[in-house]
């Protein structure tokens, strides 16, 4: 019997996040979205162009009513900067609560992210711990994105991260995890909810992330950039699904030596041996 993710007191029934970045038409990105049965959308508040009211942006195309959107504050190069965006998303959201004229679930949550390299796109560590706990005062609800690092890991979550967003592998590559063994560690460790974010190429990528125990994991470019991103929604949607139901039920113990799938017992041995 599987229990639900919650996140910061709100219940997820799905378990699959999703970004926003990189899609070739808002259509395109409409369609993922459904597909993959998200409840969880993640927006690059600095990459919006907020230079004219009038004009509309990817904000617009989102059902606030429906979805959890997550700002995020990629493009951040120090604690400084994330602090800053999170303060403009803190107001997006309230002048969007005001249009909508009722309260929007999740209105300060934040996903953290601190990138002072534009060619690796690696999170910064100390800078990142250091927004985080700022944030925190702040009154955020910081879901930090992160090195697969189980020392940082277990510093944000005692200072209050809602959850720990461990790589798989760098921003947009396609890799697949490359840090699977530090996630386990993290995994086994944390007492809040660890969300594999970032590499993940296929759904067996997150497949394997789920079945090793991550609670969830956000894909963007994978999806993004595919040749026909809904279908490739839906892929890490039943991706996601099948390995959390492979963690629930428990994988058998890998062996050094075969073992028969059928029993010996009552089989006629052959005569004369």
């Amino acid at each position: 019997m599987d229990t639900p993710l919650i996140i910061a007191g709100k219940t997820f029934s799905s378990r699959l996040f999703v970004g926003t970045g990189k899609y070739r038409s808002m259509e395109e990105q409409s369609a993922a979205i459904e597909a993959s049965g998200t409840q969880m959308i993640t927006v690059a508040i600095r990459r919006l162009d907020l230079s004219d009211p009038q004009k509309k942006t990817l904000l617009d195309y989102i059902d606030w009513r429906k979805y959890t959107i997550l700002p995020n504050t990629a493009g951040a190069k120090n604690a400084e900067d994330a602090l800053y965006i999170a303060r403009l998303a803190r107001g997006l959201t309230r002048a969007m609560e005001e249009a909508l004229g009722q309260p929007i679930s999740g209105s300060d949550w934040i996903k953290l992210e601190v990138q002072p390299d534009p060619t690796s796109l690696l999170p910064d560590p100390i800078d990142t711990l250091k927004a985080a706990e700022m944030l925190i005062k702040e009154g955020f609800t910081v879901l930090p994105y992160i090195h697969a690092d189980p020392i940082l890991a277990r510093r944000l979550e005692e200072i209050g991260c809602a959850t720990v967003m461990p790589l798989g592998s760098p921003i947009g590559t396609g890799q697949g995890i490359q840090t699977l063994e530090e996630i386990r560690i993290i995994i086994d460790h944390a007492h809040v909810p660890v969300v594999v974010d970032a590499g993940l190429g296929v759904p067996s990528d997150a497949a394997l992330a789920m079945e090793v125990g991550a609670d969830a994991c956000l894909v963007n470019s994978a999806i993004a950039q595919s040749q026909d991103p809904a279908l490739m929604a839906e892929a890490f949607r039943q991706g996601i699904e099948a390995g959390r139901k492979a963690f629930l039920a428990g994988r058998i113990a890998k062996r050094q030596i075969a073992a028969a799938s059928s029993p010996e017992a009552g089989v006629p041995q052959p005569v004369g041996r």
